[in-house]
């Protein structure tokens, strides 16, 4: 398709020939209504003038008979002018008067009328166009008064010539900025068209242009901007974790095979059969409870959770989580409490509930007892559970006394199946802090990863209303 093609089926240069069309008939209904208004007022002039000098010499008649009347026609045929007098006998011959001909039958008809007409003594021999009025008198005598419509013509003249040069004027103004409008829009599309098209190619890295302009193109831009850098980040998840299931999965799977192959090798009876196959059993398990994870971090960050968002009590979830690990906590001798307000948050209760039981179990996993103080005081909780409101959002958070998190390594710990060098000996697939990150953003929050001087202390902020409710 050649560049004026491409020009012409724009939809900016669509817009602009319908906006020219009805502009231009605006401008010429506005340019008629004028000339037929102007038209108008000069008739009623001409009729006004016209009856007037009727009524006089009709007067001057009654007065002055015939030879007044012809006195007085006489007198203002002679002025210069463009007013039109003509007396004529009951047979129709003239005897005073400015006019040689009229058209036929025009004395015959008393009242108002616009004929062609000659004036006497001239020499050009084209007919003039007037309004005149006819009106008979006492004895047959008629009488025609009248004004020539030249000025009439040469003025509506002039408001039509006045009307297509402004109607052209329009027509090639609204072309030239339809043309200039749709190029500077074809081109900002060309561009757009060409970064999709690379991005189609597979380089998810480049982004739209986005002019100063602020106008609707540039925040369609920034909005799809906004969605690639969403589906590059997505596709970057999705790249990691097929990686790390190829890398960390693989380990768990070799053992499972491995024990497999020694219970059939080495195994000599049904005591050793059974054992192998509850080894192979709890090695099932860890890959599932591996699987879930990964499933339930692919639904927060996919947004099907959204669908399951309600409104429920934060104070109610820490204490159920608070209740469900207790029992665990003090198996290895740690304490575990809560400190919780009420606090409504509007989201997915399952995906929260099992985000803080992770960080939970992440603190029962590396926590570590507190010293008691000195003085025989009341030691602070080896690990806390809050909930608490902060203005719009709501914190729910565990604090831990165990060996924490270096500031430069918080980044990385949220990844999925990384695991840092003081975690290697426990058991775990490092997944917990993937998971509660993924939950925090899809409520449109975040997970917050601070010093607790010593330990860790784990937040999970989301907005009370819900991510759903704040976009509105």
């Amino acid at each position: 398709m050649t560049a004026f093609g491409k020009l012409i089926r724009t939809t900016a240069f669509r817009l602009t020939l319908v906006y020219l069309f009805l502009f231009a008939l605006f401008a010429a209904s506005l340019l008629g209504y004028f000339a037929w208004n102007t038209r108008r007022m000069i008739t009623e002039q001409i009729t006004d003038t016209v009856n007037s000098e009727l009524s006089e010499l009709t007067e001057q008649y009654t007065k002055g008979g015939l030879r007044g009347l012809v006195a007085a026609v006489e007198g203002r045929a002679l002025r210069p002018g463009a007013n039109l007098y003509l007396v004529t006998t009951p047979q129709g011959q003239g005897v005073a008067g400015n006019v040689a001909s009229l058209e036929p039958g025009v004395m015959d008809h008393p009242g108002w009328a616009e004929t062609f007409y000659k004036r006497l003594e001239e020499t050009d021999t084209k007919n003039h166009f007037a309004l005149v009025r006819v009106s008979q008198l006492s004895g047959g005598f008629r009488i025609l008064v009248g004004r020539d419509l030249e000025e009439r013509r040469r003025l509506f003249g002039i408001v039509a010539k006045a009307a297509q040069w402004s109607v052209l004027i329009v027509v090639v103004l609204g072309l030239g900025g339809g043309v200039f409008v749709a190029r500077r829009v074809l081109r900002r599309i060309d561009a757009m068209t060409g970064t999709t098209q690379r991005i189609m190619a597979g380089d998810l890295s480049e982004r739209l242009p986005v002019g100063r302009s602020g106008d609707e193109i540039d925040r369609l831009a920034e909005n799809l901007n906004a969605m690639l850098e969403r589906i590059e980040a997505l596709m970057a998840g999705l790249k990691e974790v097929s990686d790390n299931i190829a890398h960390d999965l693989k380990t768990p799977l070799t053992r499972l095979r491995n024990r497999a192959e020694e219970a059939l090798a080495k195994s000599s009876n049904e005591g050793e059969y059974r054992a192998a196959l509850e080894r192979t059993i709890d090695e099932s398990d860890g890959l599932i409870r591996t699987f879930n994870a990964l499933l339930m971090i692919a639904r927060a960050e996919s947004g099907q959770a959204r669908d399951n968002m309600t409104d429920f009590d934060a104070a109610e979830v820490a204490h159920g989580i608070h209740e469900l690990y207790e029992p665990l906590a003090e198996d290895k001798g740690l304490t575990l409490e809560v400190a919780a307000d009420a606090a409504t948050i509007h989201g997915n209760r399952e995906l929260v509930s099992q985000a803080l039981a992770n960080l939970v179990e992440n603190a029962i996993k590396y926590g570590q007892p507190v010293a008691p103080r000195p003085d025989g005081g009341t030691k602070s909780p080896d690990i806390l559970i809050e909930a608490r409101r902060d203005g719009e959002s709501v914190l729910l958070s565990v604090t831990d006394h165990g060996p924490g998190i270096p500031e430069a390594d918080r980044q990385r710990a949220v990844e999925r199946f990384v695991r840092l060098e003081a975690s290697r000996t426990q058991p775990g697939s490092g997944l917990g802090l993937s998971l509660a990150s993924a939950v925090a953003t899809l409520h449109g929050g975040d997970l917050r990863l601070a010093d607790s001087q010593p330990g860790l202390r784990v937040t999970l902020v989301i907005p009370s209303r819900g991510v759903e409710q704040k976009t509105v």
